[in-house]
């Protein structure tokens, strides 16, 4: 991995992404500690910190009310960040270049190529123009539908406001509403549980911030190229899957629960949006809290799998969990090679998969231990609020406004290697080694 020199320091591209996400946190809780971002007296500084890390790793999880405990510059501080944080401070810092008809230097398209996962920066700056003009016209539209919609129970300007701040949340999969209330486990957007137009809209935003900007691109240019990439392909038919069983499951459990007041239209759009929210989209039309242990299980596997890599979700993500499938299907099978979409993948690709999912694992269940300890739950709660962390989810079971000082640090820390990616934080944390001019004898081990 190239290193690149900042003032005489070596830094990796990974280090200088986790260091700018330190950076938009840390000016965050600044600006919400200040007395005007606070409706109710000033915020006080680890408060602020969850918010602004909440903000920025586009999680959701509020320990204040964000459409009543902040005033209207605290909101708007909230949505620069996750604005900033959903699309990547280095994508919003390219667009600032652009727009002063700057040249991109070598050093900003390493940092472009591994902000957006790519393996090469053949593109990379196209690659981000359209990001940004996709983004911006995908936003613009959803905060249209849902302002006209908004204008039927609230003002022209509030709804327009409330259009926009909610297109960019849902979009960015940040799960901020101005509606909820912080005191009760759920989101204000219950209200519009069988409202077509806010789902539909909810489910279309989620589901294009989710799949990636990269999938997005290709599949515009599907018109031009005839065919998709495999990681096109695997998302999508991955996405899908995913969408479709979870809703299947969410509506046969839920159908006599928290399903049975809804109209059937609105039983089959909470359904959808249910199964489609856990991977990182955050708004939900039913109470979470009310839901059967086993649905609340399947929502924890869902935020734990999480959305694309390139997109403004967290997790896992899809395709690590598509390749582990295809991995053990293939060992099952007793084939040696992994294969998708008639395409071998490299080993290096299997071994990354691996990783990624082990210390995720790791980290989930070290901090629901922890917070097992620290805060007085049930254990699916807590276990539900640390996956949600993880997956940048931002649903809770209603922990979150009950977290102590030493629970809202664990949380902020999980929000933060979940957005950053744990494979990611342990590259910018290991020590810079040459290549090893040695291998050890090999050995047999018994498994299984």
């Amino acid at each position: 991995m190239a290193n690149l020199s900042y003032g005489g320091l070596r830094l990796t591209p990974p280090k200088i992404l986790a260091l700018g996400f330190i950076l938009l946190i840390g000016t965050g809780t600044v600006l919400l500690s200040l007395p005007i971002s606070s409706a109710n007296g000033r915020i006080s500084w680890i408060d602020a910190l969850f918010m602004a890390t909440s903000a920025t790793c586009v999680t959701g999880l509020a320990v204040i009310d964000t459409g009543t405990g902040l005033t209207t510059f605290g909101q708007i501080v909230l949505l620069v960040l996750f604005q900033f944080g959903g699309l990547g401070f280095v994508t919003m810092a390219t667009l600032v270049t652009l727009v002063l008809n700057r040249r991109i230097s070598l050093k900003e398209r390493l940092l472009l190529q591994e902000s957006m996962n790519q393996n090469s920066m053949q593109g990379i700056v196209l690659l981000i123009r359209r990001v940004l003009i996709y983004s911006l016209v995908i936003q613009l539209a959803g905060a249209s539908v849902l302002a006209l919609r908004f204008l039927k129970d609230m003002s022209a300007g509030k709804a327009i406001y409330y259009g926009i701040f909610h297109s960019i949340s849902i979009f960015n999969n940040a799960g901020f509403d101005l509606f909820g209330d912080v005191h009760g486990p759920f989101s204000g957007l219950t209200r519009y549980a069988e409202d077509p137009v806010v789902n539909i809209t909810a489910i279309l935003l989620i589901f294009l911030g989710g799949i990636g900007f990269i999938v997005l691109s290709d599949v515009i240019d599907f018109r031009k190229r005839r065919r998709l990439t495999l990681h096109s392909k695997v998302v999508l038919s991955t996405s899908l899957i995913l969408i479709a069983a979870g809703a299947g499951l969410f509506f046969w459990l839920e159908i006599y629960h928290t399903l049975k007041p809804l109209h059937p239209g609105g039983k089959v759009m909470a359904s959808i949006l249910q199964a489609i929210t856990p991977r990182s989209g955050g708004v939900t039309t039913i109470d979470i809290y009310k839901l059967r242990e086993s649905t609340q299980f399947l929502i924890i596997l869902l935020m734990f799998i999480g959305a694309a890599p390139g997109s403004t979700g967290g997790g896992i993500k899809l395709t690590t969990f598509a390749l582990l499938i295809a991995a053990v299907y293939s060992r099952i099978r007793g084939k040696e090679d992994v294969v998708l979409f008639r395409h071998r993948l490299s080993k290096e690709n299997v071994y990354r998969a691996i990783t990624m999912t082990l210390l995720s694992l790791l980290l989930v269940v070290t901090a629901t231990m922890l917070l097992s300890i620290t805060e007085k739950a049930d254990f699916l709660a807590v276990m539900f609020e640390a996956v949600s962390a993880f997956g940048t989810s931002g649903l809770t079971m209603g922990l979150t406004t009950e977290l102590t000082t030493i629970g809202k640090i664990l949380i902020i820390i999980l929000m933060f290697m979940g957005r950053t990616g744990p494979l990611t934080l342990a590259y910018a944390l290991r020590p810079t080694k040459g290549k090893e001019l040695y291998r050890h004898p090999e050995g047999h081990l018994m498994i299984g």
